[in-house]
């Protein structure tokens, strides 16, 4: 007996959700499936807002949540589960409040870790279906591996700036994620939301996209996006799909597979190891307590490596505006007589240019540690923080 068969609709669902029930297509027997399945979402951030909301709404009766992050202002122009009142607070605690009032019919089981190689599976057994509303390729990689392994289908999204990308992977059916990103980019190369950016409504878009899929896989109905990447332009307004094919040589889900077990995913990406962060002591550094008792004291160059977009934000009064990608061909502009003292918005791109600059034989240069946010939180709170 399939376990939706043992579900019952009480006369209060009936009429939550009375508009599936009177679609042919869903009715009575689909509405028992969706509160018969399961479905564990990795992420509370952009995508996982929308994801959850429209999953809890639908009458999915178990949702697992993997979030280990606490909520920031700068959240809330796209993580619409999340309130100002919250800030501050556990994303998933805020999300699991407002799955709650949303249907308190639904079952939430919060994970409150990172989603890693020692768990993943453990977490992921006692589920349906993965949905992958995260925001960063070892974790891509190891849901989809994890969906592999594990023989469940993987509902994938991804956004940036105005564009998402949707699909549904699942080896069993078509191809996978690594089918079609054999490897990862190279480390930096790829900005974060953080970083680049994202227009708040495309997580809504693309994250109700995923909800569509994952509900008509429960469902067993319409045609799910298997083999199939569907992109998306919000700026242009365009839909454009792009078929997929199983790879052969696939390293997991290829005729003859080399992955049998999780992997290092940080390693695989090209990021150094937590214990290898001694790597970045070889970068000098001041803190901003340092750095502004030094102004009063001596002259020092200022160089800001940000882009002119974050300069109109914020900026540490005296300094000079090089973005990184232009520093090359600027070099004539530093002022290498002074000390020289590197920032950006939390201290990775201006560490980029300290090595860079030490290399060209700026050799006084040093990094602003955690950049103009600790410039803020040190000592202007008047500078905002994006």
């Amino acid at each position: 007996m399939h376990k939706s068969e043992l579900q019952k609709l009480s006369t209060e669902e009936i009429q939550r959700y009375s508009r599936h029930l009177i679609l042919p297509e869903v009715g009575m027997e689909g509405q028992k499936k969706l509160k018969a399945a399961s479905v564990l979402l990795i992420g509370a951030g952009g995508l996982g807002s929308p994801l959850a909301m429209y999953l809890a709404a639908a009458g999915v009766g178990r949702i697992g949540l993997v979030d280990f992050d606490v909520i920031e202002l700068s959240n809330l122009q796209r993580q619409v589960i999340h309130s100002s009142k919250n800030v501050g607070r556990s994303k998933l605690k805020s999300a699991k409040d407002f799955l709650h009032g949303l249907n308190p019919e639904v079952q939430v089981e919060a994970y409150e870790k990172r989603f890693t190689s020692e768990n993943a599976l453990t977490i992921a057994a006692n589920y349906d279906l993965i949905i992958d509303g995260t925001d960063n390729f070892p974790t891509r990689y190891l849901v989809n591996d994890v969906a592999v392994l594990l023989h469940k289908p993987n509902v994938y999204g991804s956004i940036f700036r105005f564009e998402g990308q949707a699909s549904v992977f699942w080896a069993d059916q078509g191809p996978c994620y690594r089918c079609l990103y054999p490897e990862p980019p190279p480390p930096g190369l790829v900005p974060s939301c953080a970083e680049g950016g994202v227009l708040g409504v495309l997580p809504g878009i693309i994250g109700t996209i995923q909800a569509n899929e994952a509900i008509k896989l429960i469902l067993g109905i319409g045609e799910p996006l298997f083999g199939r990447l569907l992109l998306f332009d919000a700026l242009g307004m365009h839909f454009r799909e792009m078929k997929l094919r199983k790879n052969p040589d696939c390293p997991i889900c290829g005729l003859q597979p080399t992955i049998h077990q999780l992997i290092d995913y940080e390693a695989f990406c090209g990021l150094p190891k937590k214990d290898e962060s001694k790597m970045n002591e070889k970068i000098p550094e001041i803190t901003a307590t340092e750095l502004a008792r030094k102004l009063k004291e001596e002259e020092i160059f200022l160089l800001d490596v940000r882009e002119p977009h974050e300069f109109k934000l914020c900026k540490i009064p005296g300094a000079t505006l090089i973005p990184l990608q232009q520093l090359q061909d600027r070099l004539g502009e530093i002022e290498g007589a002074k000390p020289i003292v590197a920032y950006c918005r939390t201290g990775v791109r201006s560490a980029k240019a300290v090595a860079f600059l030490h290399g060209a034989g700026f050799t006084s240069t040093q990094n602003l540690r955690g950049g103009i946010h600790a410039w803020a939180d040190e000592v202007d709170p008047s500078v905002p923080k994006y």
